[in-house]
């Protein structure tokens, strides 16, 4: 009897030890992505159709994925190019301040599941940096087809993978 007091005690205290570590969550991937093409005129611009396909597009990429939060700027451009896969994974698109990227990765690593961040050419290398990732070379006005995916490891070391989402037309 005294055996299964001491088992159970001791079992006990591990159990106490290891709550902190198991409530702790963490995205399994954190994927990142610039908006799709965007109007030329405006302040607030729309996407383009060619935008609008590329944010279809990145929903098929990223529709098995396991997505479970997606947060986008409040700007027109990145909600649309979030838009469709919320609509596919029935989730709600988020919004963060772009002007304040260290409480949405606060926010993100508070968090289970794969999550899609939606932002600006001017935003996602920060971001990515804040995230332990390899940003690269700078996102040109022009470009719109950088996808990161970033994987924490064992350890806390984050692997940057660079996708690219198939562009609206053969060019």
């Amino acid at each position: 009897m005294h055996f299964y007091s001491r088992f159970l005690g001791a079992a006990s205290l591990a159990l106490t030890l290891l709550a902190p570590c198991a409530a702790l969550a963490e995205p399994t991937a954190i994927y990142l992505v610039r908006h799709g093409e965007k109007a030329t005129i405006g302040k607030d611009p729309e996407l383009t159709a060619q935008g609008q396909v590329r944010a279809q597009n990145i929903a098929t990429i990223l529709q098995n994925a396991g997505i479970a939060h997606i947060f986008s700027t409040p700007t027109t451009r990145t909600q649309q190019t979030a838009q469709p896969l919320a609509q596919r994974s029935s989730l709600e698109v988020q919004t963060y301040d772009p002007k304040a990227p260290k409480a949405l990765v606060e926010k993100v690593k508070s968090l289970n599941g794969a999550v899609l961040v939606v932002g600006h050419s001017n935003t996602l290398p920060e971001l990515v940096r804040l995230f332990g990732g390899n940003p690269g070379d700078e996102i040109a006005d022009s470009e719109f087809d950088r996808l990161y995916q970033l994987i924490t490891g064992p350890g806390g070391a984050v692997t940057t993978i660079r996708l690219t989402s198939p562009p609206a037309t053969g060019g």
